[in-house]
This record gives C-alpha cells, sequence and structure tokens, in this order.
C-alpha cells in the first residue's frame, strides 16, 4: 500500500501521459489513411486503456489533498464510475479490432454492440462523461484549497475540449492536462513520504 503511494505522483501524469501517446499513435496510424483493425489500432487503444487504468490511483491520489468530505466522496465516486464506462469502451474498441477483419466489419461489430440497449448511455455518450466532469471539479476543489493554482483549471478545461473538437487535437488536449495537474505533484510525493514515516510513540 505505502508502496503504491510512493508511485502516486506518477499516475497522476501517467494518466495524461496516456492520452498523448494515444493521440500521437493514432496521428501516424491515420497518416497512410488506414487506422484499424491491426496493429497500429490495438496499439493505440492499449495505451489508452493504460492511461485509463493510471487515471484511477492518480484521482485517489488528488483526492487525498483534500479534506474528507461528502462532497469529496461523491466527485471520486463520479470520476471512478467514469472512468470505468471508458475503459469499458476502450476494451470494446480493443475486442472489435481483434475480432475484425477490415474496417467494414469492425464498425458493424461497434454499431452491434451499441445497439444493445443501454451501451450507448452507459459506455458511450453519457456516463463517460463524468470522468472528465469529475476531474474538471476535483481541480476545482483543489485549487480552491490552494493545491493546485486558479489557471489549473481552465487548462484542464482547454485538455478535455480540445479532443471534443477533433480527435486529432488529442496529444494537445493531454499535454494541458498534464500541465495543469502537475503543479500537485509535490504535495502528492509529500503525503506518500509522510504515510511511510514511522510513527514515534512518546
Amino acid at each position: 500500500m505505502l508502496a503504491g503511494m510512493k508511485r502516486a505522483a506518477l499516475y497522476v501524469i501517467a494518466g495524461p501521459v496516456g492520452i498523448v501517446a494515444y493521440g500521437l499513435i493514432r496521428l501516424w496510424a491515420r497518416s497512410d489513411g488506414v487506422y484499424g483493425p491491426g496493429l497500429d489500432w490495438q496499439a493505440a487503444h492499449l495505451v489508452a486503456l493504460a492511461g485509463m487504468v493510471c487515471f484511477v490511483p492518480g484521482v485517489l491520489a488528488l483526492s487525498r489533498l483534500l479534506p474528507c468530505s461528502p462532497w469529496r466522496t461523491g466527485v471520486v465516486a463520479g470520476t471512478l464510475v467514469g472512468l470505468a464506462a471508458t475503459m469499458v469502451q476502450f476494451g470494446a474498441d480493443i475486442v472489435e479490432g481483434l475480432l475484425a477483419e477490415d474496417r467494414a466489419e469492425m464498425s458493424r461489430l461497434g454499431a452491434e454492440f451499441k445497439d444493445i440497449p443501454g451501451v450507448e448511455v452507459a459506455f458511450y455518450d453519457v456516463v463517460p462523461q463524468f470522468f472528465f466532469l469529475g476531474l474538471l471539479v476535483l481541480a476545482g476543489m483543489l485549487a480552491a484549497g490552494r493545491r493546485l493554482p486558479l489557471w489549473s483549471v481552465p487548462l484542464l478545461l482547454a485538455g478535455i475540449v480540445l479532443p471534443a473538437v477533433t480527435l486529432d487535437l488529442l496529444p494537445i488536449g493531454g499535454l494541458c492536462m498534464a500541465l495543469a495537474l502537475a503543479p500537485a505533484l509535490p504535495l502528492v510525493r509529500q503525503q506518500g513520504e509522510r504515510a511511510e514515516s514511522p510513527v514515534v510513540i512518546h
């Protein structure tokens, strides 16, 4: 547990870095006009999935910089639910890429998955947005508590909005997210060090 807390600062940055890497691999893969299924599709989505996994301990580490409260608990819970839905989305993309022989079949498999009642809302249109909204609210709470500078919030918002305009901006979006959260890294590391410090009883 303590070792995990010591690596918490790494996880905070690893999540956005995963988004940057996903965007860069995607741009490279699309440069020849053919993207998926294939190794490039799998590599991009596996990197993205790894980034989402890293966001889980990263979000938890950031939340520990705030006092315990129902608000903190609710925001973290919503963020993690959104993360889980996003992971399912990337997982589905990976499976569809493995099963399909060409782009048309991959699109057909994706459409069949989305046709399952509740899937589109739960894993695509609505619930995954809880992750981005929750992360933004968490950053706002950290800024209000002077754990992040005020400029981190609009920078994080830009990192979230830019890829929504076009996925080609994923690398820039991920970089904005990393820069927005970076000022919290020293505090996260200090928190881990305090947790590892031995308790002296007088």
